[in-house]
């Protein structure tokens, strides 16, 4: 039989699987191989092959085993929940982006933290009975006979429409597309990790089951690596870090309505400050929009019908107001105050608007998920021809902004879904426009197959931190629908009114998430340029009190954000005060340095102290502002 092979016809044995063609094809690497793909799809080992098909092997080096290993294990930990507790049932177990996580009915029994000893233990044991993973496929009558008992499964059956396949391991069976390892036996480095509440379905009108969340990897030393940054991640936990800092609160009044505090202020408004820098820079005028507008308006851009579940409302001389939740109206009607010729375009406005969404209390986390929150909004308005351009120049504003945090990222294009407004052409003339913004902006991107928005393709920015965790931030979103529906225009060459294409775009997502997210990407040491006091100033005693004044004057006097700790505390409990809060310059004046106009300094995290003349220092701290440095 005759296969493709890294771009070659091979022969292999007639009716050979995924196990014979690996034998056959890299026999050194075949207790490496785990599946293997033919076009975009892919296969369990045990599938036969057919005449002429060109194959891709899935080693577990490959990002995609690493998901068939979670995914794997989630059915491995169900098989061991089932052995120890028989009345479980089971909803959702998906495979995600740092481990899996099931969603478990347990009945009227509850689990804990201190269950997972005894499911791992089982979950061991099954390793090493090394049972197959046996993919079933059957119509959906034989497939509600094997789950008669378990109405979540049921509830899926009914919405599968192609075939339904089955996964056996054992004496366990499940509901599941596949693909799995070959058998239970490649399972063998996984930590069960927490425990959650979860709606079945995501909705709180259904019952509520528990999640169980875990991690699998294919050797002890990866997990063990990935439960250190674990730890690593709870002790810069954003929540921990913004009390202990200062930056931030929630109050019980407020549930999801996040106080900034003093040193959060000074943070945000530095962060805010750098925002309207490059905007300017970048061509971008500045806008505010109200807070809360008409039901009229959220009816013509549609929100009032899709989004209304998720909007606060209220009544003005009888009649319905909203509170945004997004500001691309107000944008528009902005647009539309004027009329536009073509040489206009594009036009871009940046709003940093405050917006509020009824997020379920369940969801709320810190600042990660809040009901009221900044968007750094830019809606820019283009003429059909400038696509490509514009989010170009778009992608180098990302590219700015990311690089001064030294956050990584990759980009990801969702394509038209089903129920999408427009014509083909258009959808493939515009995810192009998209794709090769990205290959002339030197970026690599993968495809989301049919996760655009309805009105028009996107992409989306996922961002990697310190501790490998990947975010969503920006996003860049092409529509027609909002222009179209709101009746905006801009006069052609020819005298003719056209409608424009709209790019929305965010760079930090959510202001308050993004501040969430690099609190605990620097652990709260801050770089200087954002850090909310950037110099502590500590007199060694009163006898330094008056040249401390005046160096704080000094700096002051060329913006830096400065603190005399004067108290009657030893100095070096002030010193250890002003690491604790992390403070990225640290002064000690002394007789020495109050003669001589000079300062002693210490950097965050530094043991070195060294002495140099005030002035030199101003020009040291500025320059690591102004050039948005670490420290030095």
């Amino acid at each position: 039989m005759k296969i493709i092979y890294q771009g070659k016809p091979r022969e292999i044995e007639e009716n050979a699987n995924g196990f014979v063609a690996a034998k056959t094809l890299e026999p050194e690497n075949k207790n490496k191989i785990i599946a293997y793909k033919v076009g975009e799809k892919t296969f369990d080992m045990r599938r036969v092959l057919l005449e002429n098909e060109e194959i891709v092997f899935i080693h577990t080096s490959d990002k995609e085993a690493f998901e068939i290993l979670n995914h794997s294990t989630s059915h491995l930990m169900a098989q061991a929940i089932k052995r120890l507790h028989p009345q479980a049932k089971f909803g959702y177990g998906p495979a995600i982006e740092e481990g899996f996580y099931y969603d478990v009915d347990f009945g009227d029994e509850s689990l804990t933290e201190n269950d997972f000893a005894a499911i791992e233990a089982e979950m061991a044991r099954i390793s090493k009975e090394n049972v197959p993973f046996i993919r079933k496929d059957v119509d959906a009558k034989e497939a509600k006979k094997v789950f008669v008992d378990n109405p979540y499964k049921l509830e899926l059956i009914e919405g599968i429409e192609d075939n339904i396949s089955l996964y056996e391991q054992g004496e366990f069976v499940d509901l599941c597309r596949g693909p799995h390892v070959p058998s239970t036996g490649f399972i063998k480095n996984f930590k069960l990790l927490s425990l959650a509440g979860a709606y079945w379905r995501g909705d709180s009108k259904n019952k509520q089951l528990t999640r169980i969340y875990g991690t699998s990897w294919w050797s002890k030393e990866e997990l063990a690596s990935y439960l250190e940054i674990l730890e690593k991640r709870k002790a810069n936990d954003h929540r921990k870090l913004g009390r202990d800092l200062g930056l931030f609160m929630i109050s019980d009044y407020g549930p999801g309505f996040p106080f900034f505090l003093p040193n959060g202020m000074l943070l945000k408004n530095a962060l805010l400050d750098y925002w309207r820098k490059v905007h300017l820079r970048n061509g971008y005028v500045q806008v505010e929009t109200p807070t809360m507008l008409s039901r009229d308006l959220w009816e013509t851009s549609g929100h009032w019908d899709h989004y209304r579940d998720n909007m606060y409302t209220t009544k003005i001389d009888e009649k319905d107001f909203a509170i945004k939740p997004m500001n691309c109206p107000g944008a528009i009607l902005v647009y539309k105050n004027d009329i536009h010729s073509y040489r206009e375009l594009p036009l871009r406005f940046a709003e940093l608007g405050h917006v509020h969404r009824h997020e379920a209390s369940g969801a709320l986390n810190g600042l990660f998920r809040v009901r009221a929150f900044t968007q750094d909004d830019a809606h820019t308005f283009i003429r059909p021809d400038q696509v490509e351009s514009e989010v170009k120049a778009i992608m180098r504003v990302m590219d700015e902004v990311y690089n001064v945090f030294g956050l990584s990222y990759r980009i990801v294009l969702s394509t038209m879904p089903e129920d999408h407004i427009g014509s083909e052409e258009f959808w493939k003339r515009s995810e192009a426009a998209l794709a090769q913004a990205c290959i002339d902006s030197g970026h690599e991107y993968s495809i989301n197959e049919g996760d655009g928005a309805f009105y028009g393709p996107k992409l989306d920015f996922k961002l990697k931190d310190s501790m490998g965790r990947t975010w969503q931030c920006g996003t860049i979103q092409l529509d027609v629908n909002l222009p179209h529906r709101f009746g905006c225009f801009y006069i052609d060459e020819n005298g003719e009114k056209k409608e424009p294409y709209l790019l929305h775009r965010v760079v930090f997502g959510s202001v308050e998430r993004f501040i969430g997210i690099i609190t605990e990407n620097y652990g709260g040491a801050f770089p200087t340029w954002i850090a909310p006091i950037q110099c502590a100033i500590l007199p060694v005693s009163s006898a330094q009190n008056e040249y401390a004044k005046e160096v704080y004057d000094s700096l002051v006097s060329v913006g830096i954000r400065c603190k005399i700790d004067d108290s009657n505390e030893k100095l070096g409990y002030r010193m250890r005060n002003a690491q604790v809060n992390k403070i990225p310059f640290t002064l000690v004046l002394g007789d020495k340095e109050r003669d001589s106009k000079s300062v002693t300094y210490r950097v965050f995290g530094e043991k070195e102290q060294i002495s140099v003349s005030l002035e030199e220092f101003k020009k040291l701290i500025t320059k690591s502002v102004e050039e948005k440095l670490r420290y030095l």
